[in-house]
């Protein structure tokens, strides 16, 4: 038998078997919705063994550094990117943004999310836009939200559900994040080994038992919130420069081997934790975490596709010299060819009709 962390004896032959049990519970935790881990939190702090010892003051709740919360604008809708990335989602200069802020969220709302009948001119006419912006619009929802027989879409394919984790405003110049669950941000868990070390001589052994089942349980939850926390500190102030910017060409690399690294935990605990969550971006439009984490490929890619998105007439090589001026990128003639290739851009700097971008792995 051996001491544990909090003062309860536990055997220790099982320390392998522990440590993988332990790998596997956090990762079940990461990869749940902010829905479902709120309901988890509410279910553990319900139960009266969490209530004794919160009462002796053995848990408490301690807050996390600059927390702050907001509504959520888009409350209800999950992003859909079974299309791939979609660059209206990171271009916080796009002309889609500017109309929708034009619109209002009440009316974009009103008209683009909710309403299943209207058609392009009614929702031109109540939005004062043209039709042809109206069209912009249902296609973009309809690439980019889930709403249930929206435009009554037979047989839609199912669509990954994103959970909406916070979002990023700008104050005095720099990105804050203001989280939408707040019973979930509201604190992380701290033990208080000395009350609790008063507390266990007066339970018996089944009590004794349930509290560190509870702790272990409390820990779990714990390191799932901090970490997750942490995580989108260092995100936006890795992309501090494109949250304020709102030019996706300001990306900087950042994978998700790196960032496990910076936080010292496995990197299949930062794809679990990563993989169906959003925030809301500074300029109101909800887009996946992985957003903030693009690879050196898919950075390189946005900005091709910029550059030729601009100057339609340029040349590969031509191209790779405005590349290099702009943001100090050295690729071959070749290497821009296949890029140009990959994103479907053809000499004419257009893409071909129907295109999406593939969905970016972030496994470099």
């Amino acid at each position: 038998m051996t001491q544990g962390r909090h003062g309860l004896k536990h055997s220790s032959s099982a320390g392998i078997s522990a440590a993988l049990l332990g790998a596997v519970k956090m990762a079940r935790l990461a990869a749940m919705s902010e829905e479902e881990f709120g309901e988890l939190l509410k279910e553990l702090e319900s139960g009266r063994i969490f209530k004794l010892l919160k009462n002796s003051g053995a848990v408490n709740l301690a807050e996390f550094p600059a927390a702050r919360y907001a509504a959520r604008k888009y409350a209800g809708c999950g992003l859909k990117l079974s299309g791939g990335d979609l660059p209206e989602l990171a271009d916080g200069k796009g002309g889609l943004v500017g109309l929708i802020q034009r619109i209002g969220q009440e009316k974009f709302e009103a008209c683009f999310l909710k309403d299943a009948v209207l058609g392009d001119v009614e929702r031109a006419e109540e939005c004062e836009i043209t039709v042809a912006d109206a069209g912009r619009l249902r296609d973009f929802v309809n690439r980019a939200f889930i709403q249930a027989e929206f435009e009554g879409a037979p047989e839609a394919p199912a669509a990954q559900v994103f959970s909406a984790v916070a979002g990023i405003e700008i104050e005095e110049g720099q990105p804050v994040l203001a989280f939408f669950h707040r019973e979930i941000w509201k604190g992380r868990y701290k033990v208080d080994t000395e009350k609790l070390a008063q507390l266990l001589p007066g339970l018996d052994t089944a009590e004794r038992n349930r509290v560190e089942k509870l702790l272990k349980r409390v820990e779990f939850a714990d390191k799932r919130k901090t970490t997750l926390y942490r995580a989108l500190e260092i995100l936006i102030s890795v992309q501090a420069d494109y949250l304020i910017s709102g030019d996706p060409a300001r990306r900087r690399p950042l994978s998700q081997k790196t960032l496990a690294r910076n936080l010292d935990v496995d990197a299949s605990i930062i794809n679990r934790l990563v993989s169906n969550k959003s925030l809301q971006l500074p300029w109101g439009l909800e887009a996946p975490m992985e957003v903030l984490l693009p690879s050196s490929k898919k950075v390189n890619l946005d900005r091709l596709y910029l550059l030729a998105s601009e100057n339609p007439s340029l040349s590969d090589e031509a191209l790779r010299a405005e590349l290099k001026v702009r943001h100090g990128i050295e690729l071959s003639r070749r290497s821009v060819a296949q890029y140009r290739k990959d994103l479907g851009v053809q000499s004419a700097g257009r893409r071909p009709a129907g295109y999406t971008q593939e969905k970016d792995t972030n496994n470099e």
